[in-house]
């Protein structure tokens, strides 16, 4: 299928303005809580590596065409969105280091950052276009839309009365993972593979190419990590700070 001209800036800016927003606002959370310098420039420099590695990474074998859904084939998308969030689910509950991090981090700011879901209004724009199937175009579109307006709303509702607002965090992180495993799920089975199960009369052939896999294979993992950060701290603020400490020195 003919990638539509505007896509590639589309995707690009967005995904660039994310990882930038990401170090920005973890510089900002580290210098408030006071880390020490050389502490803080390594905790920036590892997460910054990582994030840019990882993007690198999947930029290039999508180049390769690695993500490709082909009829009648077996698809392998599913590495470039469970493998990250495999490990980095592994680090956010089991590391004391991210855990650490974690703390640093203010619960508002993990939820308004995902205001950058709100360009996932591009899926309804391709579907208007005949570029995406309704099946998985509207509730992906609409759903990361929601989701994404909804963030700030729901930040500065917890930062002004946080007592008050957990459950509502809570649902909205909910909600955010719940709208990824639909959007997800609709892919694969409107997507070429052994899997299709929809949309034969317009397969979802964008999503598994550049510059649209750029989505599924790195955005949706780190939207699904934030919402995991975001209720990891959750649950770690409702444990008093002096059981806090005793647990990461028990792990340290």
């Amino acid at each position: 299928m003919i990638v539509p001209v505007y896509l590639p800036y589309y995707v690009s800016a967005g995904t660039a303005g994310m990882m930038i927003v990401i170090i920005l606002g973890l510089t900002s959370a580290l210098r408030k809580a006071q880390w020490p310098a050389r502490e803080r420039a390594a905790a920036i420099g590892t997460v910054a590596v990582i994030v840019g590695g990882w993007f690198l990474l999947t930029t290039a074998l999508a180049w390769f065409d690695f993500y490709r859904a082909g009829a009648g084939r077996a698809p392998t998308i599913q590495y470039g969105i469970f493998i990250p969030l495999l490990i980095g689910g592994i680090l956010i509950w089991r590391s004391p280091r991210v855990a650490h991090i974690i703390d640093a981090v203010p619960q508002s700011w993990l939820i308004g950052v995902q205001l950058y879901r709100a360009l996932g209004v591009i899926f309804l724009i391709l579907y208007a276009t005949d570029k995406l199937p309704g099946l998985f175009a509207w509730p992906a579109g609409l759903g990361d839309v929601l989701v994404g307006v909804l963030a700030p709303v729901v930040a500065i509702a917890y930062a002004r009365a946080p007592d008050r607002n957990t459950d509502l965090v809570f649902a909205w992180n909910l909600f955010g993972l719940a709208d990824l495993i639909v959007a997800v799920t609709t892919g694969f089975l409107t997507s070429p593979s052994i899997f299709q199960l929809f949309a034969f009369n317009l397969p979802n052939e964008l999503i598994s190419q550049l510059p649209l896999v750029l989505i599924p294979v790195f955005l949706v993992p780190v939207s699904v990590l934030l919402h995991l950060a975001s209720l990891a701290k959750l649950r770690r603020d409702a444990i008093p700070a002096t059981t806090r400490r005793e647990i990461s020195g028990t792990l340290a």
